[in-house]
């Protein structure tokens, strides 16, 4: 088997009396898009925190790249190459685009200007910005310049992912990117994720939406009970074969 580019064992995390993940293990594939699909409080958000960096696990390990890593904070899940794009988005909608495709890693202007002065050299980030909407496809978006309240959800999901796109490097984790969305738009965003899992980087996608896990995954990993009960191969089994696994209708053949 190839070697998973993320991977967890073992991992655990309990909030009082409540068991969140119960000796969960976890593989992403290189360049693949794994989705993690679950019913309500089976630990999918407490897993994706783990490795986002969010949450501590009280036990277990993660490796990327095949070196151990041990996160304390999203920054040093970012800093390692790992992207999260939440369903919440994480913009500031009156700031620009350029502003919220770079919110918290500004590029300063060179020499005295950017160093004593701490001038941001906006010119070099609406290049960049304007750029990475264009590999994407997404400069339907006018104006770099327009304040994000502007967008249609579309649009906002659109710069969320160009965004995570532009700075993830290894991984990109997207919670429920087409939630929100109108079937037009939540068009858009599927053909977003494909493009970027032409780009070669892994993407994990957590939804409740099966008809998109079934069209975009490769791979889907199930979750219950706070850990991963198997993984499926989407063209070898059906919707409700993943609904049964999820609810426990149903048990898989060989657990994962």
């Amino acid at each position: 088997m190839t070697e998973p580019i993320l991977k967890a064992r073992g991992l655990l995390k309990r909030y009082g009396r409540v068991t969140a993940l119960d000796r969960c293990d976890f593989d992403l594939l290189p360049g693949e898009i794994l989705a993690v699909i679950g019913d309500n409080g089976a630990g999918k958000s407490s897993l994706i925190k783990v490795l986002s960096g969010a949450v501590i696990p009280d036990a277990g390990e993660v490796w990327l790249e095949g070196k151990k890593i041990s996160f304390t904070t999203p920054i040093d899940a970012r800093d390692a190459g790992i992207e999260t794009v939440y369903q919440t988005l994480a913009m500031s909608p009156a700031l620009s685009i350029a502003d919220n495709m770079f919110m918290g890693r500004e590029i300063r202007k060179s020499g005295f200007m950017g160093k004593y002065l701490r001038q941001l050299d906006k010119a070099q980030m609406r290049e960049f910005a304007r750029r990475k909407l264009s590999d994407l496809g997404l400069m339907t978006i006018q104006n770099i310049d327009q304040a994000v309240e502007t967008l249609s959800g579309g649009q906002r999901q659109g710069v969320a992912v160009a965004r995570a796109a532009a700075f993830g490097s290894k991984v990109i984790i997207l919670d429920e990117p087409t939630a929100a969305l109108g079937v037009k738009e939540s068009r858009r965003v599927l053909e977003l994720i494909q493009d970027v899992k032409s780009r070669g980087i892994p993407i994990i996608l957590i939804s409740h939406n099966m008809p998109h896990v079934f069209e975009v995954a490769d791979r889907i990993h199930v979750h219950r009970l706070g850990k991963r009960l198997c993984v499926l191969d989407p063209k070898e089994q059906s919707m409700s074969d993943a609904v049964a696994y999820m609810t426990g209708a149903k048990e898989p053949a060989e657990a994962a």
